[in-house]
C-alpha cells in the first residue's frame, strides 16, 4: 500500500490565538471535507487539541489548513504526534 494512502491517527496541538476565533469549527469543516474522523476541543492553556484518523495524505492536507487557520486566528505552532489507526471515529465532532 502506498504510504500516503495508509490509514493513520494523529494527535495534534495547535497554539497561538486559536480560541474565540471559531477555530474548532474551522477544523471540523476541513476534517469533514477531507473525510477525516475524530474530535477537536479547546484546552485550558489556550491551545486547541484534536485527535484525527484517516488517510495520511488527507491528514497532511488538514495540517496544512490548521497552520493557516481562520481569518481571526494567529497560529504559532502545530505539533503533530503520529499514532496508529484504531478506527475509533465515525465522524468529526467539536467537543466541549
Amino acid at each position: 500500500m502506498n504510504e500516503k494512502n495508509k490509514s493513520v491517527g494523529a494527535k495534534i496541538k495547535v497554539t497561538g490565538r486559536v480560541q474565540r476565533v471559531a477555530y474548532r469549527y474551522f477544523v471540523q469543516h476541513w476534517a469533514e471535507d477531507f473525510g477525516i474522523g475524530g474530535w477537536v476541543r479547546n484546552q485550558r492553556d489556550g491551545s486547541v487539541f484534536l485527535e484525527a484518523e484517516g488517510r495520511k495524505d488527507r491528514i497532511e492536507k488538514l495540517i496544512k489548513e490548521l497552520k493557516e487557520g481562520p481569518n481571526m486566528a494567529r497560529v504559532e505552532d502545530v505539533n503533530v504526534k503520529w499514532i496508529g489507526f484504531e478506527n475509533k471515529f465515525r465522524n468529526f465532532e467539536v467537543r466541549y
